[in-house]
């Protein structure tokens, strides 16, 4: 059946990232053992709980207080949450746009958090004066806005019934194995990238 929709994870594939900057800013903030409080806190959910919406920013920065013992302001523990962020190239940007002109459908499925978004959504307005990712895609699922995260096989379900697309239609590309999986067990043929982007896509996508 003809591949008519995209669905791109960000991070990764889109974005860059690194997540040892993270660690590395937490560090430097005087929280010598951040590998072992950032276990503790997933153990608590506290990680999963942000990206799905279920506590507010401010809490997040008030449990990392609290694990700590470290008296951050709100600045400290954003700037240092955020070091994993780095860029979106632009030619990713041009790829997205001629996608689109080609005639497919795009999708962005995210697991994401309020504070990264307002920091990558600022990052691409000062870059490119772009107001945000949404205006690349059909339709952009963050999963703090949808309550619901990735490889949960429930939320490509509800992917696919929110966009209204054939799973038989549709591929999805991630970074991360678990959540090809997930994807997988809902039917959604799925692959798991390895090169640049642009590259990659033109090794999968029939030729118009």
């Amino acid at each position: 059946m003809k591949i008519r929709n995209i669905v791109f994870d960000l991070g990764g594939v889109l974005l860059n990232i690194n997540y040892q900057l993270t660690e590395q800013a937490f560090v430097q903030l005087g929280i010598r053992n951040f590998a072992e409080l950032y276990s503790q806190a997933e153990q608590s959910d506290l990680f999963n709980k942000l990206e799905t919406g279920k506590i507010e920013p401010a809490d997040f920065r008030s449990e990392i207080r609290s694990l700590s013992g470290l008296k951050l302001s709100d600045k400290q523990i954003d700037k240092a949450w955020n070091a994993m962020l780095l860029d979106m190239p632009k030619h990713r940007i041009t790829m997205l746009k001629e996608l689109k002109q080609s005639g497919y459908k795009l999708f962005l499925l995210s697991n994401t958090n309020e504070i990264h978004y307002n920091a990558y959504t600022k990052s691409l307005k000062e870059k490119y004066d772009i107001d945000g990712l949404e205006e690349f895609f059909n339709h952009s699922f963050f999963s703090h806005q949808i309550g619901m995260r990735k490889p949960d096989t429930e939320t490509f379900k509800y992917v696919l019934e929110e966009a209204k697309i054939n799973a038989a239609e549709t591929i999805f590309i991630d970074d991360s194995i678990q959540h090809i999986k997930g994807a997988r067990r809902a039917n959604i043929k799925s692959y798991l990238m390895k090169d640049e982007i642009g590259w990659f896509l033109m090794k999968i996508l029939p030729r118009k």
